[in-house]
C-alpha cells in the first residue's frame, strides 16, 4: 500500500491549468494506491469535489479484496480535470495500478435534473457493466440502474480511450452516482449517523457483491 499527502510548493492555480501533476503537487491532496486484487476501485474526484466517491470506493476495494487507486482534495479545494486528462505519464502510482489490475470500477458523482435516482453505469467493457448493474439493482431497488449507454448523456458515458477506466487489460465501468445515493441531497439532511446512510451502505454492498462474484466467475 502506498499513501501520499502532497505538500508541494506551487498551488494548483501557479501550474498549468488542468495538470493532472499540479494537482497531485497541490498541498494536502491525498493519492493512496493499494494493490491487492485483479479487480480495481477508483475514485481520483475524491473530496469535496465528488462527495463520498473516494469513500464509496475505498470501502468496497477493502470488502471486496479490490486493488484502490484514489485522489482526494483537501477541504477548500475543487479543482475538477477531465477523466481523459488524468494522465498515468504523470502519476508512478496510477501507472502501478492500472498495470496491476486487469478490470476496474471508477465511481464517479454527477447531478442532472430528472436523474436524481438515477446510477449510470458507462465504460467500454460492457459485459461487466451488466454484471455490476445487475449487483446494483439487487441492492438499490429504488434506483434507476440504466446500464444501456445509449440512455447516459454522452459526456457521462466513459467511452473514451484516454479516460482511465478504459486503459487495464480488460477495461471496465464507469458509474456516475447521483447525490442522493451519496448522501449529499436533502433527503439526508437530518441523518445523524454515524455510520452512512443506508443507500450508501446498499451501494458499498452491491459493489463488493459485484467484485466478490466476478473474480469468482473468472476463476471458473
Amino acid at each position: 500500500m502506498e499513501h501520499r499527502s502532497a505538500h508541494g510548493p506551487d498551488p494548483v492555480h501557479d501550474v498549468a491549468v488542468g495538470e493532472f501533476a499540479a494537482i497531485l503537487g497541490a498541498p494536502g491532496v491525498e493519492e493512496t494506491c493499494e494493490l491487492r486484487g485483479p479487480i480495481g476501485f477508483m475514485a481520483y474526484h475524491g473530496g469535496n469535489l465528488e462527495r463520498m466517491t473516494d469513500v464509496i470506493a475505498q470501502r468496497a476495494a477493502a470488502a471486496s479484496g479490490a486493488s484502490l487507486y484514489s485522489v482526494i482534495q483537501p477541504p477548500g479545494m475543487r479543482e475538477h480535470l477531465s477523466s481523459t486528462r488524468v494522465d498515468p505519464a504523470q502519476s508512478a502510482r496510477l501507472t502501478e495500478f492500472l498495470e496491476h489490475v486487469e478490470i476496474v470500477v471508477t465511481v464517479h458523482g454527477f447531478g442532472r435534473r430528472g436523474m436524481f435516482s438515477s446510477l449510470l453505469l458507462g465504460g467500454r467493457n460492457r459485459p461487466f457493466a451488466e454484471h455490476v448493474g445487475t449487483h446494483l439493482r439487487r441492492h438499490l431497488p429504488a434506483y434507476d440502474v440504466i446500464t444501456d449507454v445509449d440512455a447516459i448523456p454522452e459526456k457521462l458515458r466513459g467511452l473514451h480511450e484516454r479516460n482511465p477506466v478504459n486503459l487495464p487489460l480488460r477495461q471496465g465501468v464507469q458509474i456516475e452516482l447521483p447525490p442522493r445515493v451519496r448522501g449529499s441531497s436533502p433527503l439526508w439532511w437530518d441523518w445523524e449517523g454515524p455510520q452512512l446512510i443506508p443507500h450508501t451502505e446498499s451501494l458499498i454492498a452491491g459493489l463488493t457483491d459485484a467484485a466478490i462474484n466476478w473474480t469468482l466467475r473468472s476463476e471458473d
